[in-house]
């Protein structure tokens, strides 16, 4: 009988050291874990320097996509500057990650206005355009939300748009999404786990 007890304490013990040990993916990471999703898993669009941009292009980097507009005045920028400070606390290992921004205004976001805004924040941050048609791909592909919003007595206006960051590994998979105000602590947290796997 003693034998048995012991045998099923062991048992116990395996069973509990298993599960603290690895098989729990969720427990690795602080943002949202959408693996297996399918969705995320193209972009055709070009980058701020002229040179057409597939996802394909960036396999072994993690990737990080955000879609805004430049003329955002408050999630964009935020955004764009707590991934900078993200990309600061990686040290050399940021060169194993690209961010890239996705504007959902292709009407005012030119490649030039791309080139002085996105950069400025990170030197390796690339701006994403193209037309009306190809900027809704981009955002069905990645299941986002925008829409102009036309102020009265003018042609000013503003765009709606999902505000979530979208991490796909070194591998080109979707892997995490980030809710806007996750904060640099999460996504820096989140990506150096990425790197390591």
């Amino acid at each position: 009988m003693r034998t048995l007890i012991r045998g099923l304490a062991l048992l116990v013990v395996i069973a509990a050291l298993a599960a603290c040990s690895g098989g729990n993916d969720e427990a690795r990471f602080q943002l949202t874990d959408v693996s297996g999703a399918d969705f995320g898993k193209a972009l055709d669009l070009t980058d701020h320097t002229g040179r057409a941009r597939k996802l394909d292009d960036f396999r072994g980097k993690v990737v990080v996509v955000f879609f805004g507009y430049t003329h955002c005045p408050d999630v964009c920028p935020t955004t764009l500057a707590e991934l900078a400070s993200v990309m600061k606390e990686l040290g050399p290992a940021a060169q194993r990650v690209q961010v890239l921004f996705v504007t959902v205004d292709p009407e005012r976001d030119t490649p030039e206005v791309l080139a002085q805004y996105v950069p400025s924040f990170n030197p390796t941050f690339l701006g994403l355009h193209g037309d009306v048609d190809a900027t809704a791909r981009a955002a069905k592909s990645f299941k986002v939300f925008y829409q102009k919003q036309t102020q009265a007595g003018g042609g000013a206006y503003t765009v709606d748009h999902a505000a979530g960051t979208y991490i796909l590994d070194t591998d080109g998979r979707l892997r995490l999404f980030a809710q806007y105000g996750a904060g640099a602590p999460a996504l820096l947290h989140d990506i150096r786990a990425l790197l390591a796997s």
